[in-house]
This record gives C-alpha cells, structure tokens and sequence, in this order.
C-alpha cells in the first residue's frame, strides 16, 4: 500500500506542476482576477497534498495501520474535489464551488487521521521488526 500512496503522491505532484503551468499561461496571475486567484489557490493545496501522500507512504512503512491508510483516501479525495472544484470554478462551472468545502473536510481529516497513526500503532518505534514466522536461523 506505501508503494501505491508514493506513487500517487509523485503522480500529483506531477499534475500540480502542469496544473499551475497552465494557470501561469492561461488563467494569468493573481492580480488578473480572481478567477487566477482561485485557480491559484487549488494549485498550492493540491501541490502540499500531493507531498502529503508521500508522507503517507513514509508513515505506513513506520506504522503501519488503518489511521495512515485512511488518510491517503482522504488526501486523495480531497484534492480531487477541493482543487478540482477550485479549476473547474475558476474556468466558470459556479455550482462545482459547493463541492470545495467536502474536500477541504476531507483534507483536515487526512491530516488528523495521518497525526494519529503513530499514537494508534503497535509498533513502539521505526526499529522494532515484525518478527518472521517459521524463520529459520543458519
């Protein structure tokens, strides 16, 4: 699951580099409007939660659980529906706005969610191994 959340968060960071050279290009800059302004806005969350699913990744390595998990889900559904509500609203589709606020909701949930996956593990530290079993020792 770490490998799919590191390969999503590098996915978006990717299309956030797209997304905010399209704004540059075709929506123009903040002081254009505030279409630019709102384009800009759902560049910079989906740029940091695109960072945040890569911490997701870092975290399910270290302690592992259901907390981390659900996290990614949320960061992954809430750049869809924060910042894509955002480009959508700054290209004209006015009712897409309504969306903005559930995945703003969901962002915050990935994060308390993404806090409390070391307090939730069993795990004691990043040193501690899972013991194999039938391991056999030469």
């Amino acid at each position: 699951m770490n490998r799919t959340y590191f390969a999503l968060g590098a996915a978006l960071g990717g299309l956030a580099v797209i997304a905010g050279a399209y704004g540059a290009h075709r929506v123009g800059s903040p002081s254009d409007g505030a279409a630019a302004a709102i384009y800009e806005t759902g560049v910079r969350y989906h740029f940091i939660h695109a960072l945040a699913l890569l911490a997701v990744s870092r975290t399910l390595d270290l302690w592992p659980g259901s907390p981390a998990r659900i996290s990614g889900v949320c960061f992954l559904a809430g750049v869809v529906l924060f910042s894509g509500s955002l480009y959508l609203h700054a290209g004209g589709v006015q009712w897409i706005a309504k969306l903005t606020p559930i995945g703003g909701l969901l962002l915050t949930a990935g994060w308390f969610l993404l806090a409390i996956a070391p307090l939730r593990s069993r795990r004691i530290n990043s040193f501690q191994r899972k013991p194999k079993a039938n391991r056999k020792i030469p």
